[in-house]
């Protein structure tokens, strides 16, 4: 412990940053008028969206429409689709969607309303951890301007804002991921400041250490086994690397453990007991007997991170692709990301400066202070944190089997270190607005020149790039004639539809006539964020970041304009609707292939009661529950759906090959085109 007289404590009075000379009052009016602003860019960008367009075929009319059977048959343990056991994913998404439409009515909005409100707490969650880790850093009239950037730069995004437009859970790892990570970093502060300065005031470690088991729970109710492996694997990882393994259990692992098994156990218990295992047939690479513990706990994790999942059902995104889409879903801030993690290796390889006083404005020093443990080097703590943190996410998916959103946990950390850089920017241009300079460069304005050069490298060159590409397309298109469908002009490739974006690679030159307003805002949106954010950068460094995010949040209310345009390829509300209207008691309504061809049938047309039925679609998401004896016979073969079609039920068909089906049909009973929308058709035996 070292003690300090008077003219030590005087003299420390130089080292105080300027920032910790900032009044309460004003430290409060930034903050507000940060998280006010971090408000309304998550308002214009996320409830903006819930509303159109309608639910998506797969998995985004599956989740929620499990959760409206979780509602309807009052079962909150074992999730059906379309009556059949669905074991595919944890419950905490279909309970979230359930409460929702419980409170609101069974809505699409409703259904989508709790993801959206999981992309506000992320924003704030980083926000909080910003200002964690960069308060020093900032400006000094704006020590949370950190955790402002790291909000923005999630909420304009590209790959953030696309992956929330249908119901995933991927956006709530990186929720989790977030705070668990604030809580064990609070929780190491204390732990360390009871070794180095054990008195009664000091807080305890008990509340984070709690939080951070229960939130690990939640995580794991989410999506699985990376919910523990995430969280756990960065702590391991962090206390090992820093030397600090030993303080492992002052994290009052038995009470911890007590929590976390009070809030994840009892659904896997009762989810295994409910669904026990049952005879399973030869042929098909399964075990003799399985249930919920062998498909969800096996065949979900194990044989999924093997890439050895029963059936193979999802794309597998070659390592390559899978980084370079992670330099795309950060777009784009990712201009600064080259120059973030070389700052963030720089305060990884600095030698520790222990005895630098860092202080806020509240801190008082008396005798017997440690001064070795006033406040921990925060830049290396944020560096290595976000480094490990993105590193566990993307190592491990380097290693198992991906999707193209898979980086969606490790955007957060990415996010943090370059906010991080982007405030170092901000407080070297107010002071160097305060001072003359010398010419050059020198570490008092570092980053501020490697922001400078990241914008007129890259950012201006990929705003003009992508501003002329939009134009060129807005410009030349033709327009499309009346009566033409945008179906008409895309090309098929099925090949690429195993991709949760593979429609996009249907656009053709033709249909970009479709888009001429969003192509034209993005257009101007890329040239504001590039040309014109770098010339206001010369001036005002916090002006030209906050005019990027709002080109940014014109862009991808271009880009969703441009998702309501193409919905009719993606859903089936609008057919639906109308069969729904038409639906009279004994009708049938039947798909033409696996569930997720037309799942949203299943949403909007409540007024169907019996199950919709699948010709030659036992595959995939409802293709294992179909084994239990109660579930529901909703699968037809081609002989099967042609004794019904000469039947006396009326029948609605949809399916994507309308003249083929049509021509096998018609020698049992008339067939009649009931409705037409994004390739898919609604044949009908009955007017």
């Amino acid at each position: 412990m070292t003690s300090l007289s008077s003219k030590t404590i005087a003299s420390t009075a130089e080292l105080q940053p300027p920032h910790a000379q900032a009044s309460v009052r004003g430290r409060r009016r930034w903050r507000a008028s940060s998280l006010t602003l971090i408000f309304a860019v998550w308002a214009v960008l996320q409830i903006g969206g819930l509303f159109t367009p309608g639910l998506m075929d797969d998995v985004d009319s599956v989740y929620i429409q499990v959760a409206r059977e979780m509602l309807q048959r009052h079962d909150f343990i074992t999730p059906t689709v379309d009556g059949i056991r669905f074991f595919d994913k944890p419950p905490l998404m279909y309970w979230m969607a359930a409460g929702s439409m419980h409170l609101f009515g069974i809505h699409d909005w409703a259904g989508r309303l709790p993801l959206a409100l999981g992309v506000l707490a992320l924003l704030l969650a980083a926000y909080a951890l910003g200002i964690r880790f960069y308060s020093g850093a900032s400006p000094a009239e704006h020590p949370d301007r950190g955790g402002l950037y790291a909000a923005l730069i999630l909420a304009t995004s590209i790959g953030p804002y696309l992956y929330t437009r249908f119901y995933i859970p991927d956006i709530l790892i990186a929720l989790w991921m977030t705070i668990s990570i604030h809580l064990f970093l609070i929780a190491l502060d204390r732990i360390e400041d009871r070794i180095h300065n054990p008195t009664p005031r000091q807080p305890s470690a008990l509340l984070p250490c709690l939080g951070f088991a229960a939130v690990t729970a939640v995580d794991l109710l989410t999506k699985g086994f990376i919910g523990i492996v995430f969280p756990l694997g960065f702590v391991l990882l962090y206390l090992a690397i820093t030397g600090r393994l030993k303080l492992l259990g002052k994290f009052h692992l038995i009470a911890s453990t007590v929590i976390f098994l009070v809030l994840a156990a009892p659904w896997h218990i009762l989810a295994a007991v409910r669904n026990p295992p049952i005879s399973m047939p030869a042929g098909m690479g399964l075990p003799a007997r399985a249930g919920w513990a062998w498909f969800y706990l096996y065949n979900e994790h194990i044989a999924r991170f093997l890439g050895r999942r029963i059936p193979h059902d999802y794309g597998q995104v070659p390592i390559p692709i899978f980084w370079t889409l992670l330099l795309l879903w950060l777009l784009p801030w990712v201009a600064f990301l080259p120059a973030s993690l070389k700052d963030a290796w720089r305060s990884l390889r600095r030698s520790p400066e222990r005895s630098q006083l860092r202080f806020d404005s509240d801190q008082e020093l008396s005798p017997g202070t440690d001064t070795d443990f006033i406040e921990p080097d925060r830049a290396k703590e944020a560096a290595l944190s976000c480094l490990l943190w993105a590193g566990v996410i993307l190592g491990f998916f380097t290693l198992s089997s991906r999707q193209e959103y898979y980086h969606l946990p490790a955007l957060p950390a990415l996010a943090l270190l370059v906010a991080g850089l982007l405030a170092q920017a901000d407080a070297e241009g107010e002071d160097q607005a305060r001072r003359t300079w010398q010419t050059g460069a020198s570490p008092q304005n570092l980053a501020l020149r490697q922001v400078g050069l990241s914008a007129i490298y890259f950012l201006v060159p990929l705003g003009l790039l992508l501003s002329a590409i939009c134009s060129y397309f807005a410009v030349t298109s033709p327009t499309p004639q009346a009566g033409a469908t945008l179906n008409q002009l895309l090309s098929s490739n099925p090949g690429d539809y195993d991709l949760s974006l593979g429609h996009i690679f249907d656009l053709t030159g033709r249909a970009m006539g479709f888009f001429r307003g969003p192509l034209l805002a993005v257009a101007f949106g890329m040239f504001t964020l590039g040309p014109i954010a770098y010339f206001v950068r010369r001036r005002n460094s916090l002006a030209a970041n906050l005019l990027i995010a709002a080109a940014m949040t014109g862009v991808l209310l271009a880009a969703h304009q441009g998702l309501v345009r193409f919905y009719p390829i993606l859903g089936s509300k609008g057919l639906a609707v109308k069969i729904d209207a038409q639906y009279r008691p004994g009708d049938l309504v039947i798909i033409d292939g696996e569930l997720t061809a037309g799942s949203t049938l299943l949403f909007y047309t409540p007024r169907s009661a019996a199950p919709v039925l699948l010709v030659n679609g036992r595959r995939n998401g409802p293709w294992f529950g179909s084994f239990y004896p109660d579930a529901p016979k909703i699968f037809l073969d081609d002989a099967q759906l042609d004794h019904l079609w000469a039947g006396a039920h009326r029948i609605f068909l949809l399916t994507y090959h309308p003249a083929a089906r049509a021509a096998n049909l018609i020698p049992f009973a008339p067939v009649y085109s009931f409705a037409s929308s994004g390739g898919k058709t609604v044949l009908s035996n009955q007017r």
